[in-house]
């Protein structure tokens, strides 16, 4: 059985300007991966383009989910495949209860109505994980959260939905420390051989909590160099100046 997530030589633009240039990676099953960069590298756009945002447009490559080229799949096709991706900016949605938002996106994932009683058992294990109080899954979804509140929420969802690969767009970003130190346990927690994991990030902050297994530097919209944990720490100390100027 295929149990990679592959991406292949993956070009991206959005309207007229390319961003990702020949982007290539291999996520195994149990494996965490981060990808750092500067500021307008390509990470969003990279993460953006995995999920099928219709904003991005593929001009070259694949993505294998499995095998199975999803270029062309719709986000909830994709979603109920097994991919996930946690926004940077999770977006508000005014009169959705966010426990009713949960259950119905563990519906879709499951191909079938839930069992109610077992879906919110498992529901208030994920919340005392990640510290979440009763109320907080009866408000409208991300409507009036903070930033951490909606981080929170969107490790969450990656818990209750059990993705087979799952992508974190700059998850801490906005995050204090205690705020980020949770939602590192709540991932940590799910991370084991069921689960691929990529995370995009700026900072070495994340990656101290979450100890990936290789570090990927994207510049200018291609992955230009790979290591081990180490990584992390060089470019905490050195930034990236002297990856550009090796570039």
């Amino acid at each position: 059985m295929n149990d990679t997530f592959e991406i292949v030589n993956l070009h991206a633009r959005i309207e007229e300007r390319e961003i990702l240039r020949g982007v290539a990676l291999t996520i195994r099953k149990g494996e965490v991966h981060a990808i750092m960069g500067p500021n307008g590298s390509g990470k969003s756009t990279l993460a953006n383009t995995i999920m099928g945002n219709p904003k991005y447009e593929v001009t070259g490559g694949q993505i294998l989910l499995k095998g199975e080229n999803i270029v062309g799949m719709s986000p909830d096709e994709r979603a109920r495949k097994g991919l996930f991706l946690a926004f940077q900016y999770p977006c508000e949605v005014p009169g959705v209860r966010t426990a009713n938002f949960l259950k119905l996106a563990c519906n879709a994932r499951a191909g079938k109505e839930l069992d109610t009683m077992d879906f919110y058992d498992k529901l208030q294990e994920k919340m005392k994980i990640l510290d979440i109080e009763e109320k907080f899954v009866r408000r409208y979804l991300n409507e009036g959260f903070s930033g951490g509140e909606k981080k929170r929420n969107e490790i969450l969802q990656m818990m209750m939905l059990e993705p087979e690969f799952a992508v974190l767009d700059e998850t801490d970003s906005g995050l204090d420390i205690d705020a980020l130190k949770i939602v590192c346990e709540g991932v940590n927690k799910l991370r084991g051989p069921d689960i691929g994991i990529l995370i995009i990030t700026h900072y070495e902050r994340m990656l101290r909590y979450i100890i990936p297994d290789y570090i990927h530097i994207l510049v200018d919209g291609c992955l230009v160099k790979s290591g081990g944990p180490e990584l992390a720490a060089h470019l905490e100390q050195h930034g990236y100046d002297w990856i550009t100027k090796d570039k």
